[in-house]
């Protein structure tokens, strides 16, 4: 009896990432010093430290829950380089650069 084998050209098996952050775009970043242990004052993005001159914008995101869990907190800093949003993870204490507003 033949053995039929069925082989499918043109496709590469998916990698699936076990980081939540990269579904959404997000990529991580070195939070290196807080202001008052809570506002960004320096962190590292894709090798190159960042010095933040002013927090313009923060909120906080919230699970939709019994508790209404905490998830992020948001933050909208200023850097001689451009403003950006960053956040915390706050579950796993991570931070991630969530977007470059304007260079």
């Amino acid at each position: 009896m033949a053995t039929i084998f069925s082989v499918r050209t043109g496709t590469r098996p998916r990698r699936r990432s076990s980081k939540k952050s990269r579904r959404n775009g997000a990529e991580p970043i070195q939070m290196r010093e807080r202001r008052h242990g809570y506002f960004p004052k320096l962190f590292v993005w894709r090798g190159k430290r960042y010095h933040v001159s002013a927090v313009e914008r923060c909120w906080t995101v919230s699970r939709r829950s019994r508790d209404n869990r905490v998830e992020r907190h948001c933050f909208r800093v200023r850097c001689p380089e451009g403003t950006f949003e960053v956040y915390q993870d706050v579950r796993y204490n991570t931070w991630h650069m969530q977007k470059q507003v304007s260079p």
